[in-house]
């Protein structure tokens, strides 16, 4: 069984070119993963690619698009993260989104 660290450092690769995170996992290493951490990222928007031989044989993926709640954004943060979440955390989010109601209106070429 692997460690919180290695898993956490494991599952934190992060593909800048498709902008989400993407975990490439061998066979092997699927095998011995904890199946209820390898969903929870799922759940939280990771796509999970099973390799043999580094050719994909299965993908795991969200099947719809990945709305976090703060306890999971919480759990999918790297063990030495500096992000903390104070008591007053729950208003500033509501303050923030109250502060956006107005209606998106994007330009004509977007």
């Amino acid at each position: 069984m692997w460690s919180r660290a290695h898993l956490c450092k494991r599952l934190g690769v992060y593909n800048k070119v498709v902008k989400k995170r993407i975990i490439h996992l061998s066979e092997a290493e699927a095998l011995s993963a904890n199946v209820t951490d390898l969903l929870a990222r799922v759940r939280a928007g990771t796509e999970i690619v099973i390799e043999i031989e580094q050719r994909p044989v299965a993908i795991f993926r969200p099947v719809e698009p990945a709305h976090r709640t703060v306890s999971e954004c919480i759990a999918v943060l790297p063990e030495n993260s500096p992000a903390t979440i104070d008591p007053d955390f729950p208003r500033d989010v509501q303050a923030a989104v109250e502060s956006f109601s107005e209606p998106l209106n994007p330009p004509a070429w977007d």
